[in-house]
């Protein structure tokens, strides 16, 4: 038998158990924030520091783009011309000149050296031997890490005027070859260039997809039937394409940023006309020439440029289903 009882008007009403509520915490302030995660920010600092002393703060100097600036005035000294050095570098047929040149070379890379490291890291995730790709790997990282000084000497001793080629084909009979004085082939050869040294570093960011990829899913593949190709086409292709979105994307942005160094270690053997490109020029112009304001102008219509087509490239990918860099 059980006994009810009923609070009467002067007794507290009984409440179950439960989990009290939670009181809502205090916001921290910035600067409290800050403090908490201070040695997060301490590991930052340094490369934030060197982003802001050699990347943005040096954006400043494009107001040079819009004077007629010569160092002994300075800057403040300096008088504004406006849009005189913009006008004066769509004028200049040697302008004219190096942007076709770094577009076509652009474009040459975009073709062949762009899809090289995704064609090697596709080659050696095919080899079944663990030490032959090892092997393989050390061989075709180790160019990433010579000068151009070093590797253009190495291309000129095999493909010079006196390099082991032409001295093999005079053994043969045959004519002379010098592929590093060739202007007609010259935008080839600096490609072929970029993809001999960069092309194997540039397998570790696709290794690193690649490893990422669930094995049940190749397993499944072979499960229903998939030749080794399908498996290729199918399973690591889609896998890779969000990576390759991305580097398409930064790629695209310094389009125009074709290799200073190598171009202009070579520009005596091919001429001007070949091997002229933005970069050099705004060297020349500015560095060795004195006009500081064209150089600048030509530097900074570079920049706008590759912002462009960094924003151009990354709605489009967002339109075609992609994720974007942002």
């Amino acid at each position: 038998m059980s006994v009810q009882t009923a609070a009467g008007p002067g007794t507290r009403a009984s409440r179950a158990p439960g989990p009290e509520p939670r009181r809502p915490r205090r916001r921290l302030s910035l600067r409290q924030r800050i403090w908490r995660e201070r040695w997060t920010y301490t590991f930052i600092l340094p490369g934030a520091l060197f982003f802001l002393v050699f990347a943005y703060v040096p954006m400043l100097g494009n107001v040079v783009a819009f004077q007629d600036y010569t160092p002994f005035r300075g800057i403040d000294g300096s008088p504004w011309v406006g849009f005189a050095n913009f006008t004066a570098i769509f004028q200049d047929p040697e302008v004219l000149t190096a942007l076709r040149n770094t577009l076509i070379i652009a474009f040459l890379q975009l073709v062949f050296a762009f899809p090289a490291p995704i064609a090697l890291a596709l080659l050696l995730h095919s080899l079944l031997s663990e030490r032959v790709k090892r092997l393989v790997q050390t061989i075709v990282y180790l160019p990433h890490f010579l000068s151009w000084v070093i590797v253009i000497s190495v291309w000129q001793q095999v493909l010079g005027g006196g390099g082991l080629v032409a001295g093999l084909m005079q053994d043969w009979g045959m004519g002379g070859f010098d592929a590093m004085t060739n202007a007609d082939t010259f935008k080839f050869l600096v490609v072929a260039q970029n993809v001999w040294k960069d092309c194997g570093w540039g397998t570790i960011i696709f290794f690193a997809a690649i490893a990422g990829i669930p094995s049940e899913r190749y397993e499944a593949a072979a499960i229903d039937g998939a030749s080794g190709w399908q498996r290729t086409c199918h399973v690591t292709l889609p896998a890779l394409i969000p990576v390759t979105t991305l580097l398409l994307i930064l790629n695209i942005g310094s389009i125009l940023t074709v290799g200073f160094e190598q171009l202009l270690l070579q520009q005596p053997m091919v001429g001007a006309d070949a091997a002229q490109v933005l970069d050099t020029f705004v060297y020349f112009r500015g560095v060795l020439g004195g006009q500081w304001g064209i150089a600048t102008a030509a530097g900074l219509l570079k920049g706008v440029i590759g912002t462009i087509l960094v924003l151009s490239a990354n709605k489009l990918a967002k339109r075609m289903g992609g994720e974007g860099i942002f």
